[in-house]
């Protein structure tokens, strides 16, 4: 049966902080609704009320018409309704198979029956398009293989309102495609599903409505149809949203090179890679998932095994390379993993933000009034948007703590700063700011690496762009040839 759900003057409360305010809007059935907003609109506060993880202050969730009130994310989905969340929810120690059935295990008498979920597994698996064996533990994904098994997860449940936050943060363009179809089958079964996504051309694309909040309040209901991505913009941050990307400086051909890598191997997935950044540079990497981006970095700073050729880090080779050694040489890296390899989220923001660079408060002792006061000076820098300095990482909306890693791993003052997925999960408004960030990078003579796979932000931002495929380094592209078509047909080996 399907679900018509109705959410009537809903409030939430977080102590003394109000974030969501008499919010009022229906679903109904077998439509797909854009839900957008900025980092803090609320959005995911509310689908966490709908969805069972939070409980609502006041106000009135119906569900067909009854008003609900949910105990917990089990109850929710009792009554079909699912949320995937954009930070994973998995056991890293538990096999694929283990996680999808995670609290609802299939059993034979008093025994689990791990050869018929093993077998409901493989099937959900195939619908999203993952090729592994369902005994594969989680801790030996890459970041795309979890989302695809976030939402086989949800598919395995007898799902009649599904929630996705951020589904395709990850994927290959392939990967979002079988995405969107499993949507459209999904839609003519009648289901619902509430779109999450600051990727505006695919909200475009796929949903039928678009509901906008800001700062914790419904603002409108739009036929998708009839909204340009500029009209959602603007409708999202509540005032005109022009110039997303900084005017493109020319490329800096003349200066210093900062940073030189030279036939570099990362076992089993970069192969006799070579490139250099100048200062005053964006360098681009453009590919597919898996295709080594990633790891050929955390192979150049010992996060990962590396072998042969030669590293040369502000005129000067580097040999004996570890995280520790490369911001004392003055190189940075801010991961995609924001909630496990970016941020102790249960930290403090100073702690954060100063954990790179704790020599400077330790002179033996630690100072936290000098922690505060650079606290202070990077949330005006950076726009971090907090209610108290004292306030955990958790605590921040996403694109704030994105603003946070971004702040602490330039806190050492770095010459060369690689960025891995900067705006993943990052609304419009903050995208922005994090684009004159890193022109203003370029500007002060860092050299700036962006790996990204939103094609539009290499074009947008980058004087070059590297495209891997398959562990190849396989194209340089100059400015003038950055195309989306380009790019693609270089990942893909077509061009």
């Amino acid at each position: 049966m399907s679900l018509t759900v109705g959410f009537k003057d809903i409030v939430k409360r977080f102590g003394p902080v109000q974030v969501l305010h008499d919010v009022s809007f229906e679903l109904a059935p077998g439509k797909v609704y854009g839900l957008l907003g900025e980092n803090g609109a609320g959005k995911s506060t509310l689908m966490k009320i709908l969805a069972g993880y939070e409980t609502l202050t006041s106000g009135e969730l119906t569900v067909n018409g009854q008003a609900v009130h949910f105990g917990g994310s089990r109850a929710a989905e009792a009554e079909g309704i699912v949320m995937i969340h954009q930070e994973f929810n998995l056991a890293e120690d538990l096999t694929i198979a283990q996680n999808i059935f995670l609290g609802h295990e299939k059993k034979r008498g008093w025994l689990l029956d791990d050869k018929a979920m093993s077998g409901e597994a493989r099937r959900v698996l195939d619908q999203v398009g993952l090729s592994i064996s369902p005994d594969t533990r989680v801790s030996q994904l890459i970041v795309a293989e979890k989302q695809l098994v976030e939402i086989a997860k949800a598919l395995a449940r007898k799902t009649r309102l599904l929630v996705m936050d951020e589904p395709t943060a990850t994927l290959t363009p392939g990967e979002t495609e079988r995405l969107f179809t499993l949507i459209a089958q999904l839609k003519t079964e009648g289901v619902t599903v509430l779109y999450i996504s600051h990727k505006l051309d695919e909200v475009e694309r796929i949903t039928d409505e678009v509901i906008v909040m800001r700062d914790g309040r419904f603002v409108a209901r739009r036929p998708t149809s009839g909204l340009s991505r500029q009209q959602m913009a603007s409708l999202m941050v509540g005032r005109e949203l022009s110039d997303l990307y900084p005017l493109k400086e020319p490329s800096p051909s003349d200066a210093a090179t900062l940073f030189q890598v030279e036939h570099i191997n990362v076992p089993g997935w970069a192969s006799d890679i070579s490139f250099e950044v100048r200062a005053g540079e964006i360098l681009g990497f453009a590919g597919l998932v898996g295709a080594g981006r990633t790891e050929l970095f955390e192979g150049l700073l010992g996060l990962r095994k590396s072998s042969g050729g030669r590293v040369r880090l502000g005129g000067e080779d580097w040999v004996r390379r570890n995280p520790r050694a490369a911001v004392r040489r003055g190189l940075t890296y801010l991961s995609e993993d924001r909630k496990n390899k970016g941020l102790h989220v249960h930290f403090g923001l100073r702690q954060n933000l100063t954990l790179m660079a704790l020599e400077r408060y330790a002179q033996p002792l630690l100072s936290p009034d000098a922690e505060r006061r650079a606290l202070q000076t990077a949330i005006n820098d950076f726009g971090i948007r907090t209610g108290s300095l004292d306030n955990p990482a958790s605590a921040l909306s996403g694109g704030n703590q994105q603003k946070l890693a971004l702040a602490k791993v330039l806190h050492p003052a770095p010459r060369v700063v690689v960025l891995d997925e900067p705006t993943r999960g990052v609304d419009i408004g903050a995208k922005r700011d994090i684009y004159f960030l890193i022109q203003r990078l370029a500007r002060e003579g860092h050299g700036v690496i962006v790996i990204s796979s939103e094609l539009m932000e290499l074009i947008g931002l980058c004087h070059r762009v590297a495209v891997m495929r398959a562990g190849k380094l396989v194209a340089m592209l100059q400015a003038d040839e950055l195309t989306e078509e380009v790019m693609i047909a270089h990942a893909t080996g077509t061009h």
